[in-house]
Order: structure tokens, then C-alpha cells, then sequence
């Protein structure tokens, strides 16, 4: 029997009349890399901002482990031990390297604002605890000595891998990267691909991405869903999806399918 670390059944989400996730059904291996794929407006993201706290599920059932997330905060499912990552970066740009990873760690923390106004040495040993896991996070997503830079002055591959360390800061089980290799050349793409199978196979966190190059989704996954217009369109290997010509004609047109499968 599969351990699933994430089960969502019949989730559905409208906005007005659009139904962006429609009635989706998904099941996450523990312990596995799985992709999220489809045309633009697929409902990727919303499904993404559901599973988070973002938005409030319309309908169905959200599942992490043994808690239902049905109606919580994206804070409470940080603190169960889901972390993300955004399409658009969204770090504290005025704000160095070292100072957003330490922001990650909010959730773990027992210092309150008594405590930080008077100096407490609880506090302060705390505080001496999150740099020091910060400096290690830093190292671990290949930024050593850039811990003093304020983000916006980072090169833009570097503000990827710095958003994963601040995700990482929260001690996630579960981390949902959406489009990590956006906007990357092909050496940062391989790069950050490396880097995404260590999180698995180093820390093991279970990683379910969103991801728009197929060279990346069929090179890492082990299991690969596409969503059109909400719903599942398929769902298989990597191989199985790539040879589906409901998927080739989702992204390629209903021509393109027939030409590939003529020529098959």
C-alpha cells in the first residue's frame, strides 16, 4: 500500500463562475518527486495556493498526513510542515540573504517580543541558534559568503536557490516549488535539477513541482499529472505522459496530435 503524504479528493475552487480546479483528485508518494503540468490557466497554482492556506477550498478534502487543512491559515501549514515556493520570487529584497532565511524559521520559534525587548538570554540564545542555521542553509544551497547581500542584489538564479532556503528555514516535509527553473539558462536549469533531487535524497522532503520544461519535469519525476481547464487530463510516468495524445494535444493542438500519431 502507497504512503501518501498528501491526499486532496474532489477539491474544487471557483472564482464567480470560472471553476479553476474542478473537482481534482491527487494522491503524493512520501518520500517521492512528482510534477504538476499544463497549458497556462491549467489551474496549476490555484491548485498550489489551496493545498497552502491561500485560498479556501469551494468543495472536497485537503490531507497532510493525518491533519485535514481545510480552513487553515498558510501559517498553520507552514507549521505542520509544508513550505513553498512562488512562481513570481517573493523575498524580502531590502532585506539580506541571511535576514530572510532567518525569517523562515518564525514558525519554530518560542522567543516572544517581551523576551526580544528585554534581552532575555532564552532569547538570545535563540537568536544565536537561527543565525547559526541560517549560515547552514546558506552553505547548503551553494550561497556561502553571500549571507550579507541584500537580496535584490543577488544574481537571479541565486534569488531562486535563496527562496528554497528560506522554505527550507521551516523545516518542511512537503516543499512545492512552482516553476523553479523559470527564467534559468540551461546550466542554472541543470543546477537547480541537481539541487531539487539532494532535497530529496539528502534531507528527504517529498517534492511536488510546477514546472513549464519538459526536460526537467521528464528527467526528475517519478510521477507526472497534467491539469487542463481543473482537471486531470492524465496521470502516469513520465513516459506514459509523454506518449498520451491527450496531452500532446492539450499543449500541441488536436493537429499536432494526429500528425504524431500517424507518424507512430
Amino acid at each position: 500500500m502507497t504512503d501518501n503524504i498528501l491526499v486532496a479528493e474532489k477539491v474544487v475552487k471557483r472564482f464567480g463562475g470560472l471553476v479553476a480546479v474542478d473537482h481534482l483528485d491527487y494522491e503524493l508518494p512520501r518520500g517521492s518527486i512528482c510534477s504538476i503540468i499544463g497549458p497556462n490557466g491549467a489551474g496549476k497554482t490555484t491548485f498550489f495556493n489551496c493545498l497552502t492556506g491561500f485560498y479556501s477550498i469551494d468543495e472536497g478534502h485537503v490531507h497532510f498526513e493525518n491533519y485535514s487543512l481545510e480552513g487553515l491559515e498558510p501559517f498553520q501549514v507552514t507549521r505542520l510542515g509544508i513550505a513553498r515556493t512562488f512562481q513570481n520570487i517573493r523575498l524580502f529584497s531590502n532585506m539580506t540573504a541571511i535576514e530572510n532565511i532567518m525569517v523562515g524559521q518564525e514558525p519554530h520559534l518560542h522567543s516572544n517580543w517581551i523576551g526580544a525587548i528585554v534581552g532575555s538570554p532564552g532569547t538570545r540564545h535563540e537568536e544565536k541558534l537561527v543565525e547559526e542555521e541560517a549560515r547552514r542553509l546558506l552553505r547548503f544551497v551553494g550561497l556561502r559568503g553571500k549571507g550579507d547581500m541584500l537580496a535584490k542584489n543577488l544574481p537571479y538564479g541565486d534569488q531562486r536557490r535563496l527562496e528554497i532556503a528560506r522554505a527550507l528555514a521551516s523545516k518542511p516535509k512537503l516543499l512545492l516549488l512552482d516553476e523553479p527553473t523559470a527564467g534559468m539558462n540551461p546550466a542554472e536549469t541543470l543546477q537547480t535539477t541537481n539541487f531539487i533531487r539532494r532535497l530529496r535524497d539528502e534531507l528527504g522532503i517529498t517534492i511536488l513541482l510546477i514546472e513549464h520544461d519538459m526536460k526537467v519535469v521528464m528527467g526528475i519525476s517519478e510521477k507526472v499529472t497534467v491539469l487542463d481547464y481543473g482537471k486531470k487530463l492524465a496521470e502516469g510516468t513520465p513516459e506514459e505522459i509523454q506518449n498520451d495524445p491527450r496531452v500532446i494535444e492539450a499543449y500541441l493542438g488536436r493537429g499536432a496530435a494526429q500528425l504524431m500519431a500517424e507518424a507512430a
